[in-house]
């Protein structure tokens, strides 16, 4: 078998290559592509960075397990993007979740250059507090919200990741940036509110 040689490690186009190389290979160039993406989706859900990190070490270990059964349907990223988010999905059903009470601190949700520590330090707070909203909707519409807007998906490629139509699709959106707009308003009014 020849070897794998990718010219560009962050853009290997991975729907080419499975069953042609050695599954620890493509499993590796798939943590590589996927891995933080995944780690900051299954956040979302969880509401804890080390579960997270396990959720998607769990989606790792059944995507190496599944990847002769990948019959190409769908893109590898949307495979592996459905796999963790069943496995989102399986830990909101365990007891230890159910009887888990969250601490709703975010370290840093998103990164971004800035050329000033004064201005990193804004962009990093207004992040924080953007997360912080968005983890303040109902699942349903935060996933689709996350999906469209930070994993730029499409609502067809959305609507096949949770098995949902494509209409229920565009509704969440819709509803999710009317509830995130929402909570962006009254936050800011009591926030002028205090300050007056």
């Amino acid at each position: 078998m020849e070897e794998y040689q990718p010219r560009n490690r962050s853009k290997i186009q991975l729907d080419n290559v499975i069953g042609r190389y050695p599954k620890e290979e493509v499993l590796e160039h798939m943590m590589d592509q996927y891995g933080e993406k995944l780690t900051r989706l299954a956040y979302t859900y969880v509401k804890d960075w080390g579960k997270a990190e396990d959720i998607v070490q769990e989606a790792f270990v059944a995507c190496y397990t599944k990847l002769d059964t990948f019959r190409g349907e769908s893109s590898v990223k949307t495979w592996i993007y459905r796999i963790t988010i069943n496995r989102c999905h399986d830990y909101h059903r365990t007891w230890s979740f159910k009887n888990l009470q969250f601490t709703d601190k975010i370290s840093r949700w998103m990164k971004g250059e800035t050329q000033t520590p004064e201005a990193d330090l804004i962009a990093k707070d207004e992040s924080e507090t953007l997360a912080k909203q968005m983890l303040t909707l109902p699942l349903k519409y935060r996933e689709v919200l996350l999906l469209y807007y930070f994993e730029e998906l499409s609502i067809q490629e959305i609507s096949m990741m949770l098995l949902t139509n494509e209409s229920t699709i565009k509704t969440r959106l819709h509803r999710g940036r009317q509830l995130l707009k929402e909570v962006i308003s009254s936050e800011r009014s009591i926030g002028d509110g205090k300050s007056s």
